[in-house]
C-alpha cells in the first residue's frame, strides 16, 4: 500500500513518513506542489491513497486533489491547520475524501487512512460484480448490456442470461446438465438440450472472432464448456 504524502514542514513529513513505514506503508514524501505534480502525472497508478497538506508554498493541496480527482478514483485526506468550516468544506466539495486538523494523533491519522481504504475497496468490489471482461467482451450487469471491443452486442434475454452465468463462473467447468439447471431457475422457461447447443452456437457467433475456433465460450470434451482460465 503506497501513499504519496506532501507536506511543507519538513519536520512533520520526516515523523509522518516514519511512522507510516513503521505502519506497513509504502511512502513517497514531497514538499511542494511542483514536485507533488511531477509524481502524479508519472506515478498515480503506483498510489493507493493522497495525503496533501492544504497550504503548500508554491500552491496548495486543494490544486493537487483535482488533479488526482481528474486522473482517476483515488482517495485523498487533507491534513490542515484550518479548521475553518469553509475550508474544510471547499475540501470535500472537491472530492476529497477527508481531512485531519493539526495537531492530531497519528493513530487517529491510521484510523482515518483504513476508513477511507474500506470505502473504497468496497466500492472497488461492488463495481467488479457489476462489470465483467471476457478477452474482448465486457458485460455490464448494471445497464444489462454486452460490449465487444467497444460496440454493443445485442443478445436476446435467454443468450444474456446464459452469459452471465459463464461470467459468474470464470474459469469452471460446466456440464450441460448444470448449465440447464441454472437456466431453468433464472428464466422460468423450459430449456432442452438441443435448446442450449443452438444458444451457445448463437452467443458464439455473436461474441467470438472466429465462431468455429472460439476462445470465449470453449468445449471442454467429455465435461461441458468453460470461459476464462
Amino acid at each position: 500500500m503506497k501513499i504519496l504524502l506532501v507536506e511543507d514542514d519538513k519536520s512533520i513529513a520526516m515523523g509522518l513518513d516514519y511512522s507510516l513505514k513503521q505502519e506497513g506503508y509504502e511512502t513517497i514524501v514531497c514538499y511542494d506542489t511542483e514536485q507533488a505534480k511531477n509524481v502524479i502525472e508519472k506515478q498515480l497508478n503506483e498510489v493507493d491513497l493522497f495525503l496533501f497538506d492544504l497550504s503548500l508554498p508554491d500552491g496548495s493541496g486543494y490544486e493537487l486533489c483535482e488533479l488526482v480527482k481528474k486522473r482517476g478514483d483515488k482517495p485523498v485526506i487533507f491534513l490542515t491547520a484550518l479548521d475553518d468550516e469553509v475550508n474544510v468544506v471547499m475540501g470535500l466539495d472537491m472530492g476529497a475524501d477527508d481531512y485531519i486538523t493539526k495537531p492530531f494523533r497519528i493513530r487517529e491519522l491510521f484510523s482515518r487512512i483504513r476508513s477511507v481504504l474500506r470505502r473504497y475497496n468496497k466500492q472497488s468490489t461492488t463495481q467488479a460484480k457489476n462489470i465483467f471482461e471476457i478477452e474482448t467482451i465486457r458485460i455490464n450487469t448494471l445497464e444489462g448490456k454486452v460490449y465487444k471491443n467497444g460496440e454493443e452486442v445485442l443478445l436476446t434475454a435467454l443468450e444474456y442470461r446464459l452469459l452471465l452465468i459463464f461470467a459468474n463462473h470464470i474459469g469452471q467447468v460446466l456440464t450441460r446438465a448444470q448449465l440447464l439447471d441454472r437456466i431453468w431457475d433464472v428464466a422460468g422457461d423450459f430449456v432442452n438440450d438441443n435448446t442450449l447447443t443452438v444458444y451457445i452456437k448463437r452467443l458464439r457467433e455473436k461474441l467470438e472472432d472466429e465462431p468455429q475456433n472460439p476462445t470465449i465460450i470453449k468445449t471442454v470434451r467429455g465435461m461441458g464448456y468453460k470461459v476464462g482460465d
